[in-house]
């Protein structure tokens, strides 16, 4: 028993996942509740609103046979994760509870989920690239560290795959501790079992949230910010790099409005609350490095479009806070070109601090820029060739046709093959001079 701990019985309704509390005092908002229920066992919630004496109660859990019987417990403190050296390798639910069959670690120390504000003039510059195998996102649109960049899927595409091909193959090619930290949220069985074995086969260390889909909705919510929690500990603390993958942005979004549902809030667009930019914004700024401190924390979400629209508050929202987007295409995946990434609407606005000499290669600029731009006249003049014909094109504009077809065959398209980035350079810059390309 903690020694401000306050235990009440005033529980005067139950809505789904809600607790309401009468008769509160010395009570604040996010401090975490213990309820014991006869039967029940004992389950961990949060105080969400503060109305005068009553307190609103989010349960991490199944409230099924809690009764108005059930003790309240207040613990005068906020939600903390425990956190470790050992915490790499694990596999943890969006409690933080171990699901890999191992014993729990010793943690080193505890950290509040909500984390620490970074001061924005501590901030250092993002630099250096993090390399995924991937010939569209290195080149195209290169993901440098301390970047936010979002992957925008649509249901049907192969995002899945492109994750678990991301965390087995993304690396330091300057070398380097490098850790992985993987969020999954409202996962099925099917991808539970999909993203596990992508887990065990990693050559970098991990370190894994996995919150299914018949599990608490709430865990949805927490399992990001332990997951960056225990990111800014092995980045700042360890002065390690780290790479956070969270899928689906989607579903972590649902499970708000569902939330602010049940609290009976004013919703906002399609039905989400109207702090939907700002709780985006707690996650998604929580990626970056800071001045004279080792380490980074690079962050990847995916988020699926809803309807394929990217104009959904979802995505668009994300567009906003983060620095990019890599946006996938149906028509490319309609036609068997994996990664399926659409190119012209793809793009990484920190990418030239994370490429040429020192970093990449000293022609990596130059040739990004041709291939995007003949790329660009390539797809405009598909359109043309709809109505006119190719027959009646010039010489040129065939050209132009025939290497766009290329480009996506033999650049974007790459199978479950992994390439470096030297070898995406070297592709690129033999297939610029096979069409006359590149002076």
């Amino acid at each position: 028993m903690r020694l401000a701990e306050h235990t009440y019985r005033t529980i005067s309704s139950i809505r789904g996942p809600l607790l309401f509390v009468e008769r509160v005092f010395s009570v604040r908002a996010g401090e975490i509740v213990q309820l014991r229920c006869p039967g029940a066992g004992v389950l961990e919630g949060e105080v969400l609103k503060i109305d005068g004496q009553t307190v609103l109660i989010q349960v991490y859990g199944e409230t099924r046979g809690l009764g108005l019987e059930t003790a309240v417990s207040f613990t005068d403190t906020v939600k903390q994760a425990p956190l470790s050296r050992d915490m790499i390798g694990r596999v943890f639910n969006g409690s933080f509870l171990p699901i890999d069959g191992a014993p729990p670690f010793i943690p080193e120390t505890w950290r509040a989920v909500s984390g620490s504000p970074l001061n924005p003039a501590a901030r250092a510059r993002p630099q250096e690239f993090i390399e995924t195998g991937f010939s569209a996102i290195d080149g195209l649109t290169t993901l440098v560290k301390g970047q936010k960049l979002p992957l925008f899927s649509c249901a049907g595409l192969p995002a899945k795959e492109m994750a678990a091909a991301i965390l087995q193959n993304s690396r330091l090619a300057g070398g380097g501790a490098f850790v992985v930290v993987f969020v999954a949220l409202g996962l099925t069985h099917h991808e539970y079992a999909f993203y596990l074995e992508a887990i065990q086969t990693m050559r970098t260390g991990f370190v894994a949230f996995v919150n299914r889909a018949h599990e608490p909705v709430l865990e949805r919510l927490l399992a990001p910010r332990l997951g960056l929690t225990a990111a800014e500990y092995l980045a700042f603390d360890l002065g390690m790099d780290v790479l956070v993958v969270v899928t689906d942005m989607t579903n972590y979004c649902d499970a708000l409005r569902e939330v602010s549902t049940a609290r009976e809030e004013l919703p906002g667009r399609r039905g989400y609350p109207g702090y939907l930019y700002s709780d985006l914004a707690s996650l998604y700024e929580r990626a970056g490095r800071i001045r004279e401190r080792a380490g980074s924390v690079t962050m990847l979400p995916v988020v699926t479009m809803p309807e394929d629209d990217i104009t959904h508050p979802i995505p668009d929202l994300t567009g906003y806070i983060t620095e990019g987007q890599i946006v996938l295409s149906r028509e490319l995946h309609q036609r068997g070109i994996f990664p399926p990434v659409d190119v012209l609407p793809s793009l990484s606005r920190l990418m030239q601090r994370g490429i040429g000499k020192g970093h990449t290669r000293e022609d990596h600029r130059e040739l990004a820029n041709a291939l995007y731009m003949h790329y660009a006249n390539g797809r405009d003049l598909r359109r043309l060739e709809a109505i006119v014909g190719r027959e009646s094109m010039g010489e040129t504009d065939q050209r132009m046709l025939d290497f766009a077809d290329a480009f996506e065959r033999e650049i974007v398209h790459q199978g479950d093959a992994r390439r470096t980035t030297g070898e995406t350079l070297d592709l690129s810059r033999a297939l610029l001079q096979k069409f006359g390309l590149l002076k």
